[in-house]
């Protein structure tokens, strides 16, 4: 499995994160599973497209061109065939850009873009083939057109900042007060900008950091627990296992067999770390 991530042009950057690709020949027969990041994806299959479940749907084949929404449970993928796709990955702000008002009915799901925007979903077929040719151009220009009129909520955009600086410990009557908020005015904002509440996302954060620790390892799970906000070692436990079905000493040593090159969290570890080994 190849998976890299490109950074964008300087003047999308306020509204997407990254561009990945992610290539397999020949795919192993196990489920894979990705778990969630924070943020909202656009997703073109080149080649064959996957089956998905999620808590929502169930298995389902994917389409052509995909909006993955925010989500806070795990997704799953079996591939029976060649895979090649590339994705978009938003910041979390402008997570509404292509969905808008509809971003929070569609959480925990991943759909077919068509269903949102089919003009745009075409567009984004012919620019991620370009782009897979080398030729970002046409990528940029239709990101551009597409970001002219959303400008993400500010606020939000630092509360974001705020919580993932702080691996998801910030507090939140914190994050209302720098907002200028009232704690229920913040919920509200945050949800329509991000999909999420902010409890939400700085769970999310948590689980992140998490992951990375596990992958480094270099801390026992108690300490990783600590550091990354839990209680203590039972709650991360909890946490991880209501997440990603493992135990922490379990993602670990699939972490560890990943570098060997056969791991059924091979493609959600090359998610965290950014790059596949």
């Amino acid at each position: 499995m190849e998976y890299l991530e490109y950074p964008v042009a300087e003047n999308l950057r306020r509204h997407v994160a990254c561009v990945w690709r992610l290539r397999e020949a020949a795919p192993a027969g196990a489920v894979q599973t990705i778990y969630p990041d924070g943020r909202c994806e656009l997703i073109v299959h080149l080649a064959t497209t996957p089956r998905c479940w999620d808590a929502r749907t169930g298995w389902y084949p994917q389409s052509m061109s995909l909006f993955a929404a925010q989500g806070a449970t795990a997704i799953r993928l079996a591939f029976p065939g060649p895979l090649d796709c590339i994705g978009l990955r938003l910041q979390p702000a402008a997570s509404a850009v292509i969905a808008q008002h509809r971003l929070g009915s569609l959480r925990d799901r991943v759909v077919d873009l068509a269903g949102i925007d089919a003009g745009f979903g075409r567009s984004l077929r012919s620019a991620a083939r370009a782009f897979a040719r080398d030729d970002p151009a046409p990528m940029w220009r239709l990101l551009t057109r597409r970001i002219a009129t959303f400008s993400p909520d500010a606020r939000i955009e630092a509360a974001v900042a705020r919580i993932e600086a702080s691996a998801g410990n910030a507090r939140m009557d914190a994050m209302a007060r720098a907002a200028g908020l009232s704690m229920r005015g913040f919920q509200i904002r945050f949800r329509a900008a991000v999909g999420l509440a902010p409890k939400e996302f700085a769970r999310v954060m948590r689980l992140r950091a998490t992951l990375r620790a596990l992958d480094a390892d270099q801390a026992s799970i108690a300490e990783i627990a600590a550091d990354s906000g839990f209680a203590d070692q039972a709650h991360v436990t909890r946490e991880l296992q209501r997440v990603t079905g493992l135990t922490p000493a379990k993602l670990r040593a699939e972490l560890r067999r990943d570098r060997d090159g056969d791991a059924a969290v091979r493609l959600a570890a090359a998610f965290v770390r950014g790059h596949s080994r």
